[in-house]
């Protein structure tokens, strides 16, 4: 296994979460323990991405964000725009990055970071 740092999302319905990130967005479930549909852990992978989400989330920050480093940035706008909401389309930044961002349904930013286009 390589090693590689997972973002852990805070939820507060394990289901609306699984609706949103596998539905919505296209993620893929790695692993998942609920007791319930909506307490337990969600582990995710979209091609070289992956996520964790708990529900509950005691003891840790709440609003995270997690950024997606993708190879086109317009690519997934294009992809989510007609699923969920997202308050802008990409944008070339001045620190070399092209970027749009969407929050899921508990406050967390899920922030999409391409090469910049022309």
């Amino acid at each position: 296994m390589t090693e590689r740092a997972v973002p852990d999302l805070p939820a507060d319905d394990l289901g609306v979460a699984r609706d949103f990130y596998v539905e919505k967005l296209g993620f893929a479930v790695l692993f998942e323990e609920t007791p319930d549909g909506k307490s337990g852990i969600l582990g995710l992978r979209r091609g070289g991405i992956y996520l964790t989400i708990h529900s509950p989330m005691t003891g840790h920050g709440r609003n995270a964000c997690a950024s997606l480093h993708v190879d086109s940035a317009d690519a997934y706008y294009e992809e989510w725009r007609a699923r969920v909401e997202i308050p802008r389309p990409p944008k070339n930044e001045y620190w070399g990055g092209r970027t749009f961002g969407v929050t899921d349904p508990f406050g967390n930013t899920i922030f999409v970071i391409g090469p910049t286009t022309s």
